[in-house]
């Protein structure tokens, strides 16, 4: 994919697993012996929001209407054999209380409430005109799907089942069903971080306190697996790539990326070599992200490898396997985190403030989300790699202008962890043509005090940039997460 191409953010990753999403509705058996075609119509209410709900990537199923104890239990069985990443119940009508629970307590999975009516309103003029009370009760049935709702809440409290709420129409209601859509990216971020593998190779870069992170304890709120990777395992690699593929890889570079002039062409080769090396070990180990920084002094070969890595890291970061430079192990999962909202997910830093123009400078050296780039990635030569080992080429790229949010993984002094975010724009000016990412970035509430109110939080110096406002889906992937979202404004 080009880097200039459009990303949505509605699009997912382009590594997204399929996410199965769990439907039922509610009802009351004792209702479709008295009330003649009510049972048939709730179910294609039902039917109705299992074709809104879906989509690509998303698997439905859809185990119908539960209106008995007893189908309570078989479903909830269903729903768990199905290994469903959530659930959606609808409230089609009143219903008893003991048809949700055991479903719920089976699924053992987050589960939004669905108040949806049908219609609007009920068309009072034509409803008393029916003429007959148990057409008319009938009639009304299929519009109260608000009466349970508040004993279904009552059950999940005392039960301790964590629970959201939708209310609103079933046709025609965008806020509403732009609530509901957030949930289901949301659950699929979910999902994703479960099934993804991070790859974690080298060490920290000695002194950054800021960035060390129990990995126990992201694997344990993520669901994250690690995989420990070995640079000389990557250097060997790198040896057995042939040339001809070489000689592919750098075409492809020059196509993907403004490769500048006073690029060598024995460095584009040796960059060319390691990516095709860590296509190998991503493919190998299964990677979904990644995070590296080894100081390579003292055995040359490695130091190279190190040195050469920035060009395929950039690559794999613009197909959906994120990667972050200094080892930052909470900051790529930030990274994976928008990658899968499908925005992106830039490695950044703090730069500089601008405070003439009132904006902040952010970037970082290595990797760089190319896909979300404005206009086409540059690579320069750098003579030094400053504060590490190495030279080579390096990516230049500012972020996409326009809406951007801010995502920071944060490990508090409780031991738990908490998602710190910011919308904000990413707007044209000059920058610093250092061979490095670099964006200027404005927020409503200045610059000046933007950068207090973020740091009062206490996150690392890195976080994620993507482009669009997604606040609301974080706050949405926290919750299902069982997390704190903090959203600096």
């Amino acid at each position: 994919m080009a880097p200039s191409s459009p990303v949505s953010p509605a699009s997912p990753s382009l590594t997204s697993p399929t996410l199965r999403v769990g439907l039922f509705g509610i009802g009351l058996d004792a209702y479709w012996p008295q009330f003649a075609g009510l049972k048939e119509r709730l179910e294609g209410y039902l039917a109705r929001v299992g074709a809104k709900l879906s989509r690509p990537g998303v698997e439905i199923v859809n185990v119908g209407l539960v209106d008995s104890a007893d189908r309570a239990q078989s479903a909830g069985r269903e729903l768990r054999r199905a290994d469903v990443d959530i659930v959606f119940l609808y409230v089609t009508t009143y219903a008893l209380s003991s048809t949700v629970l055991p479903v719920i307590q089976r699924a053992r999975v987050p589960v939004i409430v669905l108040n949806l009516a049908p219609e609007p309103a009920i068309d009072y003029a034509r409803f008393n005109q029916l003429g007959d009370r148990t057409r008319m009760t009938g009639e009304w049935l299929a519009y109260c799907a608000a009466c349970p709702v508040p004993e279904i809440a009552n059950v999940f409290k005392r039960a301790g089942i964590p629970f959201h709420q939708v209310t609103g129409v079933l046709e025609d209601d965008p806020v509403c069903w732009n609530e509901i859509d957030g949930w289901v990216e949301a659950a699929r971020v979910v999902a994703g971080m479960r099934d993804n593998r991070l790859g974690l190779m080298g060490h920290y870069y000695s002194g950054m306190l800021d960035i060390y992170s129990d990995v126990t304890l992201q694997c344990a709120t993520f669901g994250t697996q690690v995989e420990i990777l070995e640079v000389d395992e990557l250097a060997a690699l790198r040896r057995e790539v042939p040339a001809a593929e070489i000689t592919r890889r750098v075409a492809e570079i020059r196509q993907t990326f403004d490769v500048q002039s006073d690029c060598e062409a024995d460095d584009l080769a040796e960059a060319a070599r390691t990516s095709l090396a860590l296509d190998q070990m991503v493919r190998r180990y299964r990677l979904g992200s990644m995070a590296y920084y080894y100081k390579g002094t003292g055995v040359a070969e490695n130091e190279t490898t190190l040195a050469s890595i920035i060009l395929g890291t950039s690559l794999l970061t613009g197909q959906g396997v994120p990667v972050a430079g200094e080892y930052e192990v909470k900051n790529v999962q930030a990274m994976k985190i928008m990658d899968l909202l499908g925005v992106g997910g830039s490695f950044t830093e703090y730069y500089a403030m601008d405070f003439k123009a009132d904006v902040v400078l952010m970037g970082h050296d290595g990797p760089g989300h190319i896909r979300i780039a404005e206009g086409k990635t540059k690579v320069r030569p750098l003579k030094v790699y400053h504060g590490k080992v190495g030279r080579g080429l390096s990516v230049e790229m500012a972020v996409r202008h326009g809406p951007v949010t801010l995502l920071s993984i944060v490990e508090g002094a409780d031991g738990k962890l908490a998602l710190l975010c910011a919308e904000g724009e990413s707007v044209a000016g000059p920058i610093l043509e250092i061979g490095n990412t670099n964006s200027r970035y404005r927020f409503a509430c200045g610059a000046r005090e933007f950068v207090n109110r973020w740091n009062a939080h206490g996150p690392a110096h890195h976080c994620a940039v993507g482009i669009g406002h997604v606040t609301a889906k974080l706050e949405k992937v926290a919750q299902l997460l069982g997390l704190a979202c903090i959203r600096v404004v």
